[in-house]
């Protein structure tokens, strides 16, 4: 398995810690609001390489935090004067939904960061009595970056400039801003009701120290219990901690975290654990919607929800263009969107593609649907030939080879539609026996261990009603009598019933869009 690793900017091959379970972790969301696509997409690249690891033979754990406090999530539930938790848990829900939908496995453990105070105020305690953190004139808790000899190689960072106790206590910020984070932040006032009181011990022989101190406090060190809230970085480092404790295999989110986030997690890990903390960094690029930077003011912010309501809920939508549009197949086709192209490249997200993606999924189920009709009426039992077995196993090598190219699914994904060709033209032929049918599916389900793009329930159809199979009779025989117009219409109140017919050269039928 070869794989890029951000950390060394170059292809490795990848070697677990252990033999016996591969330790992956990945950022989960900030929940005040609901996923946007550009998050989904590295949600599905993530599923994607725990999917291929597994299919590989490996023992994977995956872990992913839920960012329930933050500046956002405290600033959005006050403004609709709803309790923290309250709110966060309502997004919670909304994402792992949004997860399910796109056949994203979710992680073994998933974890709000509000369950894990015990775990920041311990790693924060460690930093404290190694000097690598110290408490600010603002009374807040502060990593000292310079304390850090490998502080900014991560990120690419030049560290020669940087300002000795220059301090940023905002979660987000960018490359011009290098200062010391926080760990812990002071109470204001905007936070209201979200803090928690927990106890440091000091030294305050390390200076800057706050104003106001005690003038008792001359030397050794003191215990002080104030109100505070998490910072954003020793979220993940406490989640990993408890966990998985000093060292991962794999940490993967998107290229935008690289800076501050993933640079600050590593610096807090490795101060307390000193050890490194995450042997290899996937990074998915970033997804642009028709060629610019997604963004409200723009109006090109798309979450799940608004491509439900253009294709699902959307009554002026020519569905029969699109061979039919269901909440499985539309699912799909956005998984298939985001996997189209390389993890760690840009990918431009149109709403041509989703649909040209509906056109797919749609192919192969009518591919999965002829397979079954076909074994269900075959009497061919003649043994897998050798030509055929052959073929499968090309197919299945090449696959696994790609595969194993650092998460090549563009290249993969050409394997399965090589495939599907494949047996589209044999069945066109009737070359198959009914093994070798059953071979086909087989591989089907292979292939989507990984790409989970088939539904091999498409052929559990609801029963068609008596007035609907009664005009799809009538439409057929106007098609044979050449009455052309009537069987358009025929077809088109099929379709504005919520019913397509497929038309094949042995046969048609008509099922529910």
């Amino acid at each position: 398995m070869q794989l890029y690793n951000t950390k060394t900017r170059k292809i490795e091959e990848f070697k677990p810690l252990s033999s016996r379970e591969v330790k992956i972790y990945y950022c989960g969301p900030t929940v005040y609001n609901y996923a946007h696509v550009g998050n989904l997409r590295t949600y599905v690249f993530e599923d994607i390489a725990v999917r291929t690891l597994r299919f590989l033979g490996y023992n994977v754990k995956t872990v992913m935090n839920i960012t329930d406090i933050d500046d956002k999530t405290i600033r959005d539930s006050q403004e609709i004067w709803e309790d923290l938790l309250t709110f966060t848990r309502k997004y919670t829900d909304i994402f792992l939904s949004d997860l399910k939908k796109l056949n994203i496995i979710p992680a073994d453990e998933i974890v709000p960061i509000s369950t894990l105070i015990p775990e920041m105020v311990r790693m924060i305690q460690t930093m404290l009595n190694r000097k690598n953190a110290y408490l600010g004139d603002d009374w807040s808790i502060y990593f000292d970056v310079k304390s850090f000899k490998k502080y900014g190689k991560f990120a690419n960072i030049d560290m020669c400039c940087l300002k000795h106790w220059a301090r940023v206590d905002s979660d987000e910020y960018d490359k011009e801003n290098v200062s010391d984070f926080v760990l812990w932040k002071a109470y204001k006032e905007s936070d209201w009701e979200n803090f928690w009181n927990e106890e440091f011990t000091i030294p305050n022989n390390f200076l800057p120290f706050p104003k106001g101190v005690p003038e008792e406090w001359g030397g050794g060190i003191r215990k002080i219990k104030l109100k505070w809230r998490p910072g954003w970085h020793i979220e993940c480092s406490a989640c990993n901690m408890k966990y998985f404790w000093a060292q991962i295999d794999i940490h993967m989110w998107w290229v935008d975290l690289i800076f501050p986030h993933h640079q600050n997690e590593i610096a807090q890990t490795e101060a307390c654990t000193r050890k490194e903390f995450s042997k290899y960094w996937l990074h998915t690029g970033h997804l642009m919607v028709d060629g610019k930077k997604m963004a409200k003011s723009a109006n090109n912010f798309y979450r799940i929800k608004d491509l439900e309501e253009k294709y699902l809920n959307n009554p002026s939508l020519d569905k029969g263009r699109l061979g039919g549009v269901s909440p499985r197949v539309l699912y799909r086709a956005i998984r298939l969107s985001f996997i189209n192209a390389k993890y760690n490249s840009e990918v431009n997200f149109t709403f041509e593609k989703v649909e040209s993606n509906i056109s797919v999924v749609n192919s192969i189920d009518e591919a999965i649907k002829n397979i079954n009709r076909e074994i269900e009426k075959s009497d061919n039992h003649a043994v897998v030939s050798r030509d055929f077995r052959e073929a499968m196993q090309d197919y299945i090598h090449e696959y696994m080879y790609h595969l194993q190219d650092d998460f090549n699914i563009p290249e993969s994904l050409a394997v399965f539609h090589n495939f599907l060709k494949f047996v589209n033209t044999w069945m066109r032929e009737k070359l198959y026996s009914t093994w070798e049918l059953s071979s086909i599916l087989d591989m089907f389900r292979t292939f989507n261990q990984v790409l989970a793009i088939v539904d091999f329930e498409v052929t559990n159809t609801d029963e068609i009603p008596t007035d609907i199979n009664d005009k799809f009779i009538a439409r057929n025989q106007a098609k044979t009598d050449k009455n052309f117009a009537l069987a358009d219409k025929l077809r088109d109140e099929l379709l504005e019933a919520g019913y397509k017919i497929v038309d094949s050269r042995d046969w048609s039928y008509v099922e529910k869009i």
